[in-house]
This record gives C-alpha cells, structure tokens and sequence, in this order.
C-alpha cells in the first residue's frame, strides 16, 4: 500500500489529523473539567459566603441546632447542594441531608483546615456518609461587627455530589469525542479528495507513459491547472510529439534502410567486436544458404562457416584498412568478392563485409572464352580444308581435270559449311535482338509435332529409331509462329536422332498443365552429363560426345530464345547413358 505516492501522502497526513484531533480533544476535556469544576468550586464559595453572612446574627445570637437545621435545609433547597454548619470546635451544628448527631468532628476536614487558614477552603474526596464524591467548600462564618476580622463563630459548608458534575462533563467529553471524529472524517475525506485531486494527473501520466511504452505514440494528456503538475503534463505532452516524430523519422529511416537492404544484390554483414552478426541481409543469407536467417547475434564463422571470411575480417582490423579478397563456394559453384571495411565513427569497432557475387561474371567470362574457342574450332576445320584444297588445285589438280572436280565439289561443301554457320549466327543475332517478326496465330500442338516428325522420319528410319508420337487431338491450340516452333521441334527431334543408337526410341508428346501446353522429345541416347546440363543453350557449347558428331552447336541456343520470345520456357533433364527429355512450354491461347 505504502509503495504509492497516494498513500505516502495521506497516511502521515491522516496521523497528524488524528493525532491533532486526540491531543485536542484530551485538552479540551482537561479544560473544561477543570474550568467547570473550577466554576462551581467558585460558585458554591460565592453562595455559602451569602449563606454564612445571612446566618452570622443568628449563630451569634446562639440559635439552637433545630433552628440551623432548619437553615440549613432552607439554603440547601435553595441552591441545591447539601450545607453543613460547622461549629469553631469541629462539631456539625447543623444539617440539611443527614442526622447530625451521627455525623464525626469536622475539626479536621481539608476544607475547614483551609478556610480556618485561608479564609475559604474547597476540597474533592470520597464521602463515606453518601457513598461518592463530593466537592466540599467552607468558609468562616464571622461576627458582624468585626467583619473579615471579627470572631469566628463557626464554618459554612456547602457540598455538591460529583456524580452529577461528572454526568455532565462526560456528556461533554462525549459531545467533544463526536465532534473530534466527525472533524477527523471530515479531514481524512478531505485529505483522500486532495491526494486524489493531486495524484490524478500523476496516474494519468503513468498510464500515458505506459501506452508509449507499447508503441502507442498518440497518448495526450489535457492539463488540469496552471501548477508543476499542469507544467509537468504539458511538459510531457511536448516529449510525446517530439518523440513521435523522432520515432516516425527512425521508421521511415530503417524501412528506407530495410528496402535498400533486402534489395541489393550483394551481400552485407556487419559484426562487433566480438565477431557477432548485428545486421545481415537477405542476399548474404542467400550466399552463404543459411537456413535460418535469424541469426543476429550469433558469431560470423558459426553462420558463414568459411574460414577466408573469418580470415578477412582479423587482417581489415589489424590494419583497420579495408581488405578485399576472392572467395570461392565449389559446393555451390559461386565466387564472391568479399571486401572488409571498419565503419570508425559511424559504428565504433564495428565491421561492414560486402560481398559481390561474381559468379555471373565468371560464367560470362568462360562463355566468352569457349564462344571463342568453339567458334575458332568451327571455323578452323573447314577453313583448313580450304586451304588443303586450294593449295592442291594450284601444285597439281589444275592439270587433271576429273580430280579437280572432286576438289572443287569439297570445297563447295566446306563453304557451305562455312555458310550454314553464319547463317546460323545471323539467325540468332536477330532472334536474340528481336529483330524477327513472329507471326503469332491459333495453332494446334498436334500440327506442329506431326510436321516436325514427317520431315525428319525419313533420317529416324536410316538410323533404325522408332519415332512415337503422343499428343492428344484436344489439346487447346497455342498462340506460336508456326514456322518458328517447328524449327524448334525439329531441333530438338534431329538432336535426340543424331545421338540415339540404332534401335533406340523417340518419343514426341504434349500434354497440358494450367495456361501452358508442354511439349516434350524423349529418347533413349546417350545422355548429357550433369555438369554439362546447365549450359546445353549456350552458343557453340557441345559435350564431348557432341562434338563427334558435327553440327555448329547452335541449334540449342537457337531453340532457347524461340521459345523465350513465345513467352515460354524450355529445359532438360537427362540421366547420362539412359537418354534425355527436353521440355518447353507455350502458352495456349486466352
């Protein structure tokens, strides 16, 4: 309970209250015990000074006892308290309430001693006679002619029963207790609506403070009054708007970061001094194939696991330089460049890694190379034989004729040879710079694979293959150039001819999955290898086994852009020594 600023508050405000309340009421009791005792001490002095002036002749003439009984009774009666007369000796003369004649010596009663000394006595004592307290006064009673100092001719008594007295200050102690704890309730009430009223802004403020805490910016809070607590609310409404902009402003800031983050094509980390991942990004995650890309936190050798990164980073610190170097995934068959840079004072003894995936680069490259080594072998055999020839008309075929004419018709082959393929390089150039028109119109699947077959069956048939057809007639018609995918079949079938062994079978089918009808050639050849299955499309690229048995080498690459510029997608799977499938797929008409 105490933990709260309310009741730290009110709790010693409440104390102070009912201690005030208690130290006052006991005052006041005090007080007006006293003061009302007092008061009637004062009282009964007064009238039994009117008492014993009045009965002064008469105790002088030497009245009997009857008649001051009888006096006494008169003056009791009168002021309503019991009066005794008291002779010099100590003896009662006269009652008003009792039998005299019982009564002790009142010689030495506290109150006669007093009024004997002093001139008026008063004393409060039990009374053995009525059983209670009483409060007692005396005073001399005087000879006339002497005044205050004429004979003593005896003491005026008067006693007043404290039962009552009591009754009525215990009425007022009653009447003040109630009044102390209506007061106090009165004040508690009053302290608890203060601290409430006080402690409100102060709650409302915890509650605000609480809602930004879970994200929620917009929380405002309506001064109440003009003091510190009006001041301290506006004061943080003003945070609230700066901090909510400041927040909006970092937001946008990372989401701008984020975006550029995720999509960059190279690779970023950042790691602390301790080699810990602090930031990563999705092409990195991709790099290195981590399958959990959560991985702030953990250490960069445990996530990247290689050891030339690890490498890089220790010599970037050593020489707090930037550090580059070639790193090389053969799982993967990917080359990075990786570049180690400190950050400084942007990220104290923090370290960004870059790495740029060159592992197109490095394709392209060995493209280009075996372009120009494929189309140097092409070119060079023919060429050759050119050149053999032409050198043997000049030495000595001129002069017979009939082999001259054999050396003229090779050489017409070769340069036919030579033709076909810049034809074909031509052919390609165009199809790939998209400078041939495709004639796009409704045409059947069955039609294109079933003119395909009919000119090639002829060649399958000297090579002792069956050809098959599967390609049902309800197939939806495709959205092609005719011409053009027809040469891609034919392509595709004199390929799976040309490395069939005899006996072997060829297999033309289509079928259709979604908006796409996919053809499929099949044979039972020789197969490609694995390694050699991603760059069958490329330009002039052959497999060993390919190479034996002629051809340019871009009839594949011809095929691709074919049927890329369809809309579609072709692709092979082959298992080496137990044949191949080509696949490419047409989008049907809509």
């Amino acid at each position: 309970m105490f933990k709260s600023i309310r009741w730290r508050i009110a709790f010693p405000y409440i104390l102070l209250i009912l201690a005030l309340m208690v130290g006052v009421g006991l005052y006041l009791s005090s007080f007006l015990t006293n003061n009302y005792k007092a008061y009637l001490e004062q009282q009964l002095t007064n009238e039994a000074l009117l008492a014993s002036d009045a009965i002064a002749r008469r105790v002088a003439d030497g009245a009997p006892p009857d008649e001051l009984d009888r006096l006494a009774k008169h003056w009791s009666e009168l002021i309503g308290a019991r009066v005794t007369i008291i002779a010099p000796d100590g003896q009662v003369v006269g009652e008003s309430d009792f039998d005299r004649t019982l009564m002790d010596n009142h010689a030495h009663r506290p109150e006669v001693n007093q009024a004997r000394n002093t001139g008026r006595g008063s004393a409060i004592r039990y009374s053995d006679t009525v059983g209670y307290d009483m409060l007692y006064v005396a005073v001399p009673i005087r000879g006339a002619q002497g005044g205050a100092q004429g004979e003593t001719l005896g003491y005026m008594r008067f006693a007043l029963s404290l039962q009552q007295v009591d009754q009525t200050i215990n009425n007022l102690r009653g009447s003040l207790i109630s009044a102390a704890l209506i007061g106090s309730l009165l004040a508690v009430f009053l302290a608890l609506w203060i601290v409430n009223r006080t402690t409100r802004p102060l709650e409302d403020l915890i509650q605000a403070a609480g809602q930004m805490r879970q994200g929620n910016f917009s929380a405002r809070l309506i001064p109440a009054s003009n003091d510190e607590i009006g001041v301290l609310t506006r004061t943080f409404n003003d945070m609230a708007i700066e901090l909510q902009a400041d927040i909006t402003e970092l937001e946008a800031e990372r989401s701008r970061m984020a975006a550029v983050l995720g999509m960059m094509t190279d690779g970023v980390i950042i790691v602390d001094p301790q080699n810990r991942i602090q930031l990563i990004n999705p092409a990195a995650v991709s790099m290195f194939d981590i399958v959990h890309p959560e991985v702030e936190g953990h250490s960069l050798i445990e996530v990247v696991r290689h050891h030339q990164v690890d490498e890089l980073l220790a010599a970037s610190r050593k020489l707090n330089d930037s550090q580059t170097t070639t790193i090389e995934i053969p799982a993967r068959q990917i080359y990075l460049q990786a570049t180690a840079t400190p950050l400084g004072a942007a990220l104290p003894e923090n370290t960004l890694l870059l790495f740029q995936n060159l592992t197109r680069l490095r394709r392209l490259e060995t493209v280009r190379q075996d372009f120009v080594s494929n189309i140097s072998h092409e070119l060079r055999t023919p060429l050759a034989s050119l050149k053999a020839l032409t050198e043997t008309l000049q030495e000595s075929a001129l002069d017979d004729p009939p082999a001259a004419q054999r050396f003229l018709s090779r050489m017409a082959t070769e340069v036919d040879a030579l033709g076909q393929i810049v034809e074909e390089l031509l052919e390609l150039t165009r199809i790939e710079s998209g400078r041939v028109p495709l004639k796009m119109s409704p045409t059947p699947p069955e039609q294109l694979i079933a003119k395909a077959v009919e000119r090639l069956n002829e060649q399958a048939e000297r090579a002792g293959l069956t050809v098959e057809i599967d390609c049902p007639i309800d197939l939806p018609p495709v959205l092609a150039d005719a011409t053009r995918l027809e040469q891609v079949i034919v392509n595709l079938l004199h390929n799976a001819i040309k490395f069939t062994p005899s006996g072997g079978d060829i297999r033309l089918s289509a079928k259709t999955q979604d908006d796409l009808v996919i053809f499929a050639v099949q044979d039972t050849g020789v197969g490609i290898a694995t390694d050699d299955l991603p760059r069958i499309f490329e330009r002039f690229y052959k497999t060993d086994r390919a190479r034996s048995g002629g051809g340019t080498g871009l009839g594949l690459a011809i095929a691709r852009h074919l049927v890329e510029a369809h809309g579609g997608k072709i692709w092979a799977e082959s298992v080496e020594g137990r044949g191949s499938t080509f696949y490419f797929s047409i989008p049907t008409v809509e």
